[in-house]
């Protein structure tokens, strides 16, 4: 007779609010100071109108390629709150709000997402796809889970430097079936190594649900085998994501090793602009978590605070408004494409004479050719 399979005890769920906003948790509130918690409030309506905007001039034409992060957005911004200046993150594709939190330019982001001549990238990256060395914000790469072993490796030279730098990385439910998850994990886990990974398990892998993906109760949990600490939390909670992603930077700080945050969310919108998730969801299944809906959930703490007002909503969205208006129209006017003589820059520190001859050779011929279309 076979032997039952003990099924482990569910990592406890973190949360500091509940759904109507009230503070549920006391010792659980990291006491955001209030400048901060109304920046955050602006950050997260920021994103919510971006993903409408954006997903929109994708469906006219005007934009080839974009990827919301509608629901997500306290998983995004109370994780960058908890980061300092000095720390590297090393993101996914929904983590636009912690690069705009750090002082990614609205400008600088419309621009990508056009690879247009001030984008930049240079148009060497798809749209989404942010790279911002100035706020140690890393490349984003189309591939699942690539980007863990490298946030190890980069927390491992911090260590090895001991100048006080964590390194955050953060990924989909779905990449915790990579090897690359398992690489990075058992690798920080020998080390010690000051990393904080952040899983945002938002129900699907593009179309592939949980259940499908691993046959474990939590994803936290599986951090207790590399033997590292694994803390589940509610993602549409602010406050929550902030008061862990605080902790598992002290911890690693302090030299006491990585910890895996399970930040439990949802994806309310399609994987990307190229998906149709009615193809393989219930059409009642995002109904069903609008009514925990983070941006909202903020709010309501706010109100409670007497730190909101329709007043004030009224204004921030105004300039919201005008900041996104204004940066997309300066982005739309640059040039539709980076200069061609770009091809042959960032690869050497000083372009050597090889690429500067076929850079010089590439722009004699296309000022013998002309523009294009012209009769030759």
């Amino acid at each position: 007779m076979a032997a039952a399979v003990q099924k482990p005890n569910e990592t406890p769920l973190v949360r500091v609010l509940d759904d109507e906003g009230r503070v549920r948790d006391p010792k659980r509130d990291p006491e955001i100071a209030t400048g901060d918690l109304k920046r955050i409030y602006r950050h997260m309506v920021l994103l919510r109108h971006l993903d409408e905007r954006l997903l929109r001039m994708q469906r006219q034409g005007r934009l080839g390629f974009y990827m919301t992060s509608t629901g997500e957005e306290a998983t995004q911004l109370g994780s960058a709150w908890a980061l300092a200046d000095q720390d590297w993150i090393f993101p996914s594709y929904r983590e636009p709000g912690v690069a705009l939190w750090r002082g990614y330019g609205l400008e600088e982001f419309f621009c990508q997402l056009f690879g247009n001549a001030a984008d930049p990238l240079k148009g060497r990256q798809m749209p989404v796809h942010h790279s911002v060395a100035r706020i140690h914000f890393v490349s984003i790469s189309s591939p699942v889970g690539t980007q863990i072993p490298q946030a190890v490796g980069a927390a491992r030279a911090a260590q090895i430097r001991r100048d006080g730098v964590a390194v955050a990385t953060y990924f989909g439910d779905g990449a915790t079936s990579t090897s690359d998850f398992h690489v990075g994990l058992n690798f920080a886990g020998v080390w010690r190594a000051p990393c904080v990974f952040v899983c945002r398990n938002n129900g699907w892998a593009i179309s592939v649900p949980l259940s499908k993906q691993t046959g474990s109760a939590t994803i936290a949990q599986k951090a207790f085998a590399y033997g590292i600490p694994g803390v589940r939390v509610d993602g549409n909670d602010a406050l929550a994501v902030a008061s862990v992603m605080r902790e598992a930077l002290e911890r690693a700080r302090a030299g006491e090793g990585p910890t895996l945050i399970e930040a439990v969310t949802y994806r309310r919108g399609p994987h990307s602009s190229s998906d149709d998730p009615s193809a393989y969801r219930d059409p009642s299944e995002p109904k069903r978590w609008e009514k925990r809906d983070p941006v909202e959930r903020f709010r309501k703490h706010l109100h409670a605070r007497e730190l909101w007002s329709e007043a004030w909503e009224k204004e921030l969205v105004e300039e919201i408004q005008r900041d996104v208006a204004a940066a997309l129209e300066a982005a739309e006017a640059m040039p539709p494409k980076p200069p061609v003589a770009s091809m042959f820059e960032d690869v050497y520190r000083e372009m050597p004479w090889h690429l500067a001859e076929q850079r010089d050779a590439l722009q004699g011929y296309l000022a013998r050719r002309g523009p294009v279309g012209e009769a030759h």
